[in-house]
């Protein structure tokens, strides 16, 4: 049995404790804006925060996170109350295909609990383990700079 705390919600679970949280997320749980993309911690689409750190969850174990709080996009903001990072994304276009967008959403959630106004320099290295293919970076660093000045922050 594996206890985990996830978007606010205490959650018992009967997984093998080197369950890749990922799996978690989406097979057992249902959150599915978490996304399966290399498998590798490479890509970065299954970023969620963990602690209020970015952490790929594609190969980190649910046993290691006992006393964790999680949060996926599910968590971040609600369609009613979006959150400053959600709606600067939407506001700026800042996302093409959609795959990468959850995985660059927390990482920037992150970004922002550490920094109120993030520089240019400062959002592309924190976002740089957190691949698009679709080109849509300059936006994305648009719409970081945007929820940044409205803030960002929870």
């Amino acid at each position: 049995m594996v206890a985990l705390r996830i978007n606010g919600q205490s959650r018992q679970l009967d997984v093998p404790a080197d369950t890749p949280l990922l799996h978690i997320l989406r097979d057992v749980l249902g959150l599915t804006a978490t996304k399966l993309g290399c498998s590798l911690e490479q890509c970065g689409a299954c970023t969620v925060l963990v602690d209020g750190e970015a952490r790929m969850a594609c190969r980190l174990p649910v046993g290691a996170l006992a006393d964790s709080e999680i949060i996926t996009l599910e968590g971040l903001g609600t369609p009613d109350a979006p959150h400053p990072l959600q709606r600067a994304f939407i506001e700026e276009n800042a996302a093409q295909c959609g795959y990468c967008t959850s995985g660059i959403l927390m990482r920037a959630a992150a970004l922002l609990e550490r920094s109120s106004a993030p520089d240019e320099a400062e959002i592309r290295t924190a976002l740089r383990d957190n691949l698009c293919r679709c080109g849509a970076h300059n936006r994305v660093v648009r719409a970081v700079r945007r929820a940044a000045r409205e803030g960002g922050a929870r």
